[in-house]
């Protein structure tokens, strides 16, 4: 699941996201990876709560467009099934994306 919380800071528009992925998820360690961190490997560990959830929150700039996925033990990627969407990547699967737009609404089922 993912969430956004959009802040004002004079005239700054920045949102802090929240990633989390259920405790269902057997792993050691997760990892969130991006075009934001230079898809960083290990710069963004999830922390596990005392209900097993997985979480992790980070700043990001507004009215913008990100690519990530999640790094399960250091070899098995994951997708978050609540992205904004996806798009193909270079390696025959695809990338979550993240929108920061304030206005953005995502398509409901």
């Amino acid at each position: 699941m993912i969430t956004k919380i959009y802040t004002v800071d004079g005239e700054l528009l920045s949102v802090e996201v929240t990633f989390a992925v259920p405790s269902q998820v057997w792993a050691d360690t997760i990892h969130l990876v991006g075009d934001f961190n230079n898809w960083n490997r290990t710069s963004h560990p999830f922390q596990r709560a005392r209900d097993g959830q997985w979480t992790i929150t980070i700043g990001l700039a507004a009215d913008r467009v990100y690519q990530f996925r999640y790094l399960c033990n250091g070899r098995d990627w994951m997708n978050d099934c609540t992205a904004d969407g996806y798009v193909p990547n270079p390696h025959g699967c695809e990338n979550c994306l993240l929108i920061t737009q304030s206005d953005f609404e995502p398509h409901s089922a």
